[in-house]
């Protein structure tokens, strides 16, 4: 392929290549074995996940054995168990009461675009600057990056930051700072390996530590005389909680990821774990209510750790509809957690002139129809950490951020210490460091409540009516509604200061994300919200006022009415509902997985990642 890092493969198209009839032949329907599972025709042994509805048993775990499996990892977050089986054995785990679920123990991949640099702005945009004015730089609040590990570098060393208005902020630590293997250094308080077969948790990949410094860095190699400007994340004094889950390729598997989550919620009350941030995803095969990604981002969320998690990059994918609609990854499809799309800042600090990114993933999700993203953050060409060795930046030399980029006098040089990507990967970096802020202001906040804050305090008020880009002669447009923006730009500043008012005065109940239905009679689509979800208040925690009035109409008991027909799919394209809820489409009972419609007949998924739209 051309651009072999531009226009990649996911690898979970070579789980569902091996399509057959034999095995599935023998799974019916309502089965608690996955549909991709099923559709798998081999003699050997699979890599699957169980779920149990209690902790399993010694004899259930034997049980694997006898049959000729092997388990790797007991998920004990989500009561699973991930274990190499032979096909020909499923039906009898199945067939146990306390088993669940069995579903392929899937590939995941980081969430990022690599592209050419340009004048961007990250922080700006989401009013950061304003907090840290205010002494809110994430301190003592511990972040858990999820990602394909960390490795140390100035940005995140425990240097004193100058921030603006010359106010000095001294970096500061939690209580402890044992450090627990040899990579874990400065205000990275941890580190820990999930990739099997290896044993260092150092970044071999270049995606984790990219992110890491979006969420935390404190600009140190960009802070001198000579620099204009200075790459911080936005909790430049946050602790970073470093669980390496992807390998040098930027590939892990669910259960790893699984582990790690599970691991920081172990490590929650030692490192003062509040976020984690996973700026990786996968397709969609089942509900959330059975993917055990979704029951470990579920997990986390009720111990009280806010998961802010990337949308996806899949919004060029054309499969069902002209516009992107339905591309939204796993996890990101929980109605829990904070799903992230990604904004193109067009070189200008200010968020008038602010566009959608063309990759950002868009709503409903597959098979729930949730309502997401729920926000949107600076996401497309923004700078952040590189290292010596690099992956990433050593395999795609025209990746640059120059040191005239940030330096006064700068050489047109490529700078050691900084390079560009986009991504949701990066805007969800964005979101989880502005998070941390806002726990410093508010330590109290749980994550419904912040996630409510948020999205309540999300900017509505700039967004135009319609977006387009051309690559390659393909007309890429975007609508700005519910499914492309959720509930708007990310505010930080106008959050926090929500925040310390009565400590945000949010009502009572779960900020879950509201679920689409679509009505085939009448073309109209509404948003159902769960009875426990706190959109249901009247006043500004009002579904209306989350997502703007002027993407709902009707309202009547629990369910809202979004933008008409017309509206929401853009004049110029009247067949769009057709597209994505018809019955051969996606939502139909004619399309019996999710790799045939939305990730081409034979489930390759070839993504095509735009250089800088």
């Amino acid at each position: 392929m051309s651009r072999p890092r531009l226009r990649y493969l996911l690898v979970f198209g070579l789980l569902v290549a091996f399509t057959g009839t034999t095995f599935a032949a023998t799974v019916a329907s309502g089965s608690k074995i996955s549909p991709d599972l099923a559709a798998l025709s081999s003699s050997g042994n699979v890599p699957v996940i169980i779920q149990y509805r209690n902790q399993p048993t010694p004899l259930e775990t034997g049980l694997l054995g006898l049959l000729g499996g092997l388990v790797k990892l007991v998920l004990g977050s989500i009561n699973a168990i991930a274990a190499d089986l032979p096909l020909g054995q499923l039906n009898q785990i199945a067939a146990d009461p306390n088993v669940v679920y069995i579903s392929l123990d899937r590939p995941v991949t980081a969430r990022e675009a690599v592209t050419i640099t340009a004048a961007e702005y990250t922080t700006e945009p989401i009013n950061a600057p304003a907090v840290w004015q205010k002494g809110y730089t994430g301190t003592n609040i511990g972040v858990a990056v999820i990602d394909s590990g960390i490795t140390p570098v100035p940005d995140l060393n425990i240097n004193s930051l100058t921030l603006p208005l010359g106010q000095p902020i001294v970096a500061q630590l939690l209580a402890s700072l044992n450090e627990v293997a040899p990579w874990s250094t400065g205000r990275i308080v941890y580190s820990e390996n999930f990739v099997p077969g290896q044993n260092d948790a150092l970044d071999h990949y270049g995606h984790g530590t990219h992110v890491a410094g979006l969420i935390a860095g404190n600009g140190a190699d960009s802070t001198g005389p000579q620099d204009f400007r200075t790459f911080r994340g936005a909790a430049p004094n946050a602790n970073i909680i470093n669980l390496r889950v992807l390998d040098e390729n930027g590939a892990g598997t669910d259960s790893s990821v699984i582990a790690a989550i599970g691991e920081a919620i172990s490590l929650k009350n030692t490192y003062n774990i509040r976020v984690v941030n996973l700026s990786l995803g996968r397709p969609i095969f089942e509900s959330y209510t059975l993917d055990p990604l979704c029951q470990a981002v579920e997990k986390a969320w009720k111990a009280g750790i806010v998961v802010v998690v990337a949308a996806g990059n899949d919004g060029r994918d054309l499969n069902l509809n002209p516009e992107g609609y339905g591309t939204i990854n796993s996890p990101g499809n929980d109605p829990y957690a904070l799903t992230v799309g990604a904004m193109n800042t067009v070189e200008t600090p200010q968020i008038s002139d602010d566009i959608i990114a063309s990759y950002s993933s868009k709503g409903p999700s597959f098979i729930d129809h949730v309502v997401k993203p729920d926000i949107v953050a600076p996401g497309n060409l923004v700078t952040s950490l590189q290292y010596e060795d690099d992956s990433l930046a050593i395999e795609n030399p025209s990746f640059v951020t120059l040191y005239s980029f940030y330096q006064t006098n700068g050489p047109e040089t490529p700078s050691p210490n900084y390079f560009p990507l986009s991504g949701t990967s990066m805007a969800t970096g964005v979101t989880s460091g502005a998070i941390a802020d806002l726990l410093q202001a508010a330590p109290t906040l749980t994550p419904d409540e912040v996630k409510a804050l948020v999205m309540v305090n999300g900017d509505r008020n700039y967004f135009p009516a319609t977006s387009s880009v051309t690559d390659d002669g393909i007309v890429y447009k975007a609508n700005y509604d519910v499914f492309t923006i959720g509930a708007g730009y990310l505010d930080i500043a106008k959050t926090v200061g929500a925040a310390l008012i009565n400590n945000g005065s949010v009502p009572s109940g779960t900020a879950m994300s509201p679920i689409a239905v679509y009505n085939t009679v009448t073309g109209d689509t509404t948003a159902t919200i769960d009875p426990s979800a706190l959109w249901t208040q009247t006043g500004p925690w009002s579904a209306s006022s989350v997502y703007g009035n002027n993407a709902w109409i009707n309202s009547d008991e629990g369910s809202t009415a979004l933008w008409g027909k017309t509206a929401l799919w853009g004049e110029s394209d009247p067949d769009a509902y057709t597209a994505l809820w018809g019955k051969t489409a996606l939502w139909g009972k004619s399309t019996p997985a999710a790799e045939t419609a939305l990730w081409g007949k034979s489930g390759d998924a070839e993504e095509s990642v735009p250089l800088e739209y």
